[in-house]
This record gives C-alpha cells, sequence and structure tokens, in this order.
C-alpha cells in the first residue's frame, strides 16, 4: 500500500469521479454502520445492562448479537483497500463496489441473514431509517446499469 488516507479526495492516476463515488459509498457505509451498531447496543444493554467501551470493542467482535454487523465492516475495509492500495481507482472498481453493495443493502423480509436483519433494523430503529435513505441517494447517483459512468 502506497499510505494515501482512503477519504483522500484524488490522488495521480485515479479517475476522479471514481474515486469520489467510492470515497462517498464508503463514508454513508461507515455512518450506516455506526447506526446499527448503537442499535445492537442499546438492545445488548436492555437485556445484559451497561457496558464499556473496552466491553463493547469486545462484544462487537465475539458476541452472536454483533456479528451480522462483520460484514458491513468488512465490506469497508475492501473499499479502504481499493482507495488507498497502488493502483489507481477506476469505474470498473467503483460498479463493482455499487453494485455488491446495493445487492447487500437491500432489505428484505425473505433475503440472506444479514439483509433480514437489515430489514428488522430499518423497521425498528429510526436513525438507521435515515441512513439507510442516505444510502439510497448515494445509490441514485450511480445506477446499476452503469449509465452514468457512460456520460
Amino acid at each position: 500500500m502506497n499510505g494515501t488516507p482512503p477519504d483522500a479526495p484524488h490522488r495521480a492516476g485515479d479517475d476522479k469521479d471514481a474515486r469520489e463515488k467510492l470515497v462517498a459509498l464508503r463514508n454513508t457505509l461507515l455512518k450506516l454502520h455506526k447506526a446499527l451498531l448503537e442499535m445492537e447496543k442499546r438492545a445488548y444493554v436492555r437485556e445484559h445492562g451497561q457496558v464499556n467501551t473496552g466491553e463493547l470493542f469486545r462484544l462487537v467482535l465475539d458476541d452472536p448479537q454483533f456479528a451480522w454487523l462483520h460484514n458491513i465492516s468488512e465490506f469497508v475495509v475492501r473499499v479502504d483497500e481499493t482507495l488507498s492500495g497502488d493502483a489507481s481507482v477506476t469505474p470498473p472498481d467503483t460498479r463493482a463496489a455499487y453494485t455488491l453493495a446495493q445487492k447487500m443493502f437491500a432489505p428484505t423480509e425473505s433475503g440472506d441473514g444479514f439483509q433480514k436483519k437489515y430489514y428488522d433494523a430499518i423497521q425498528l430503529d429510526p436513525s438507521v431509517v435515515m441512513e439507510h435513505a442516505e444510502l439510497a441517494k448515494v445509490f441514485s447517483k450511480f445506477p446499476l446499469d452503469g449509465a452514468a459512468e457512460n456520460k
């Protein structure tokens, strides 16, 4: 890795638009992850009592209640690796990340484990609804068919 911060606005060799879209996706997913983490923390505290920061960190890593959030963490890490890696950020990189994110963050009652938990979270927590709306705005700027890329 060359040490470029993941949220750097642009670097030589990058497609500027592709980098900006990937940074926007990353930042939106981080906010969504935080809202989901807070929701799970509140649920955990209701059932088990208060936890300090160290305990919460351990829970996020090891407790089954928080395990479904690892998908988001891993996704953001992959985006970070693309943004800070040696290779230039290209439109295909961005398209691949957006396509995967749009599939992953499609809340449904009958989806895979993550999609179902995400659906439930949207039903339960207004802050998650707000962050989901922000993610939808980011997605609307980059349609799955890649039409925006051909402009």
